[in-house]
């Protein structure tokens, strides 16, 4: 069968360039959108008086004809149409006559395409933003309720300081905040219409292109036809924004995996969400996460792709081009169900508190309180504060003790000393005070005080904490 382009030829195409050549086994994912765009093409050319009444009738009955088809499965695509364009604009002839034949007036696959891309990841922009949303949803909720459980908190994957289990969420839930904002940010990049741009130059028929960007659901029709057959910014756009996304879920599934390790006990995955070994029975797997952490390498290559297939484009449309919508597809299909996945997993994970507790009273988490501590009672200047906190340390190891267990009157003698050394070294440190209160010292080790001290803005404090949630509450609240 002659292709709908074909006049300029004298022999049909090979069958092995149909099958190279051809879109559909893909782009007829952009089916729903193609037909969204014809129908108003149409009412515009209406508009303009290339179609009279009946004949746009009969074309948009025709379409809704062909989305009922296409959705109740009863629609054929064949390589023979090359794309979901031509499918359509074929079928809608076949079915309604020489009127589907005038649906291609004033336009070009080529504006046609970018429509319909654009229209494509406009939408499942808006889904995954959704799905962000209920992400952070999930997250808070969990957050709310552990404020007050300590955690260690790391650096270097090396204990550091004490922390919240809720603070540590609440961090996780800033990263997808701006997963969000940058979403958000690429609509308003790709919120002009490219139909009417035609092949490249625009059109002669008057299309009112500004009315119909409004009838899609765009704020502006775009600037220039060539840039906007011939770019394609906004897939690349997702396409980061998705990679951004995953690599935020990536390190939340890293350390998902690590604490639920027996090394770490803090977390257990329900039934539901793990999975067994062939071999040894004993085992429990956190796949979920692994997968999460994987899938992020095949978005990172996806954008490697496109950016790739655009880099030496001269500008206008190329068939490379046919190239950029597989790989937004997949990381499109990524995001939504390791979003949805992993939003789910959340909602039945264990938190084991009191190994969170426990591993709180290894390596020494609060050395930088007793430093603190010797600042601001002994006026000791914060180096000096360090190296004494330092010996203790080393003292506590010694004992084969964490500094937060160590006791207290052996601290406050190793203090004293290590106080009146450095007055009787240096020599005109005579403003420091050489003796410290128990009590003082009792509370700087404290783990529970140690977290709920660090109460500046951004901190750990529990009321710090319950506030930042609040903002984060508030911000969803403004963008539902």
């Amino acid at each position: 069968m002659a292709k709908l382009w074909a006049g300029r030829f004298q022999t049909d195409a090979n069958t092995l360039l149909d099958e190279f050549n051809a879109s559909i086994p893909f782009d007829k994912n952009l089916w729903e959108e193609d037909i969204q765009g014809s129908i108003e093409h149409a009412k515009m050319l209406y508009s303009i008086g290339l179609l009279d009444i009946h004949e746009l009738d009969s074309i948009t009955h025709g379409l809704q004809e062909i989305k009922q088809e296409i959705m109740q499965g009863n629609f054929t695509f064949s390589l023979q149409d090359e794309d979901i364009h031509m499918a359509i604009e074929k079928a809608l002839s076949e079915k309604i006559g020489d009127a589907g034949k005038k649906l291609h007036t004033a336009r070009s696959r080529n504006d046609q395409v970018a429509l319909d891309f654009k229209l494509y990841c406009r939408k499942q922009n808006l889904v995954i933003q959704k799905l962000l949303i209920e992400l952070i949803e999930s997250l808070l909720s969990i957050a709310q309720h552990h404020t007050n459980t300590i955690m260690p908190g790391m650096t270097h994957l090396q204990h550091a300081q004490p922390i919240s289990f809720g603070y540590h969420l609440v961090a996780w839930c800033v990263g997808l905040k701006r997963d969000i904002e940058r979403l958000q940010s690429s609509m308003q990049r790709s919120d002009d219409c490219p139909l009417g741009s035609a092949a490249l130059a625009g059109t002669p028929y008057g299309n009112e292109r500004e009315n119909l960007a409004l009838s899609l659901g765009f704020k502006t029709a775009s600037l220039n036809a060539m840039d906007s057959v011939g770019q394609r910014d906004f897939a690349l756009d997702i396409l980061y924004d998705i990679a951004m996304v995953m690599l935020h879920v990536s390190r939340m599934a890293e350390e998902l995996i690590l604490w639920s390790s027996y090394e770490f006990g803090f977390v257990t995955f329900a039934d539901s969400f793990a999975t067994g070994s062939s071999i040894m029975p004993q085992k429990k797997n956190p796949d979920v996460a692994e997968l999460l952490r994987g899938k992020t390498g095949r978005v990172y290559g996806n954008l490697m792709a496109l950016l790739t297939t655009m880099k030496a484009l001269p500008f206008a449309y190329n068939k490379d081009m046919q190239e950029d919508k597989e790989g937004v597809f997949d990381s499109v299909q990524t995001a939504i169900i390791g979003l949805k996945i992993l939003t789910e997993s959340m909602k039945t994970l264990t938190i084991n508190t009191e190994n969170m507790r426990k591993m709180c009273e290894k390596g020494h988490l609060v050395a930088t309180d007793l430093a603190d501590l010797l600042v601001k009672e002994c006026h000791v200047p914060f180096r000096e504060a360090h190296h004494i906190t330092g010996v203790c340390v080393q003292y506590a190891e010694s004992c084969g003790k964490d500094l937060s267990n160590i006791e207290i009157d052996s601290l406050c003698e190793m203090l004293e000393k290590e106080l009146k050394n450095l007055v009787t070294q240096k020599g005109n440190m005579e403003s420091i005070v050489t003796t410290i209160s128990s009590e003082s010292l009792k509370l700087a080790i404290n783990l529970e005080h140690s977290m709920q001290r660090r109460n500046s803005l951004g901190g750990c404090g529990s009321d710090e904490v319950k506030r930042q949630i609040h903002i984060l509450l508030q911000w969803l609240r403004s963008i539902a």
